[in-house]
């Protein structure tokens, strides 16, 4: 199982110190074999990397910009420049982004890119509420699909995080059928036997021990809970009860 902290705009340089509490329990529970990512702000993943480097907790970035080189792109961190600070994944398509005017064709050349630089992608899919009420969510998540990640081979090097645009932060979450039926399509879409599909969207220590009843899950994408770390401990023990 995958537990992956998405940060967001969030920490400084003490919140570092919270992270003591996750590499104790990770190393206390190895025999759980679940996988943690830490996804801070561009500004702490160095730092983070070098206090989780011996422990068995990666770190990513939350975004990137799609250039492959260095360039004249003010404020933008590009592939390279992620995995020189110690990510080994980074965050794409992510519905905060897409909202921002990220299209599936500039996603798709930032997940290119960013695997040709050795870096695993976190590739973020989901519908919006006017879609859902649509009965459009197949089809857009077939698109985000089919576009995004176009041409790209190396499929093992793609978790795929389901994130329902409608959820994020509004503490709803898809009913169990429909989140299960959805999880399925997107496997059978990608048509690669080891994918892994996560869900995101309003994730906490409260909604888990409903969430955790979906079986064809392979962890979750977390956000705002991921940012207390009680609650991702928390998360991850209910998960396990």
């Amino acid at each position: 199982m995958y537990f992956i902290a998405n940060w967001k705009m969030f920490g400084d340089s003490k919140t570092l110190k919270s992270l003591n509490n996750v590499i104790n329990f990770v190393k206390k529970n190895k025999n759980k074999r679940f996988k943690m990512i830490y996804c801070p702000p561009f500004t702490l993943i160095s730092s983070m990397s070098a206090k989780l480097a011996k422990s068995a907790v990666q770190v990513g970035g939350q975004n990137c910009h799609h250039a492959k080189n260095y360039g004249a792109y003010t404020g933008s961190v590009n592939p390279k420049m992620l995995k020189d600070a110690g990510a080994e994944y980074v965050i794409l398509g992510h519905s905060e982004n897409r909202q921002n005017g990220e299209d599936d064709k500039l996603i798709n050349l930032k997940v290119k890119n960013s695997i040709d630089e050795g870096l695993n992608i976190i590739f973020c899919i989901g519908e919006t509420l006017k879609e859902k009420k649509n009965k459009k969510t197949f089809s857009t998540l077939s698109k985000q699909l089919r576009i995004g990640l176009n041409k790209i081979k190396n499929i093992k090097k793609i978790i795929i995080a389901y994130e329902p645009v409608w959820s994020i932060g509004t503490g709803i979450i898809p009913n169990n059928d429909d989140l299960f039926n959805t999880i399925s399509f997107i496997k059978k879409k990608i048509k690669h036997q080891s994918a892994k599909v996560l869900y995101g969207g309003s994730v906490n220590n409260k909604n888990i021990n409903e969430l955790k009843k979906i079986k064809n899950l392979d962890g979750f994408l977390i956000g705002g809970a991921s940012q207390d770390t009680k609650k991702l401990i928390d998360i991850i023990q209910k998960t396990y009860n």
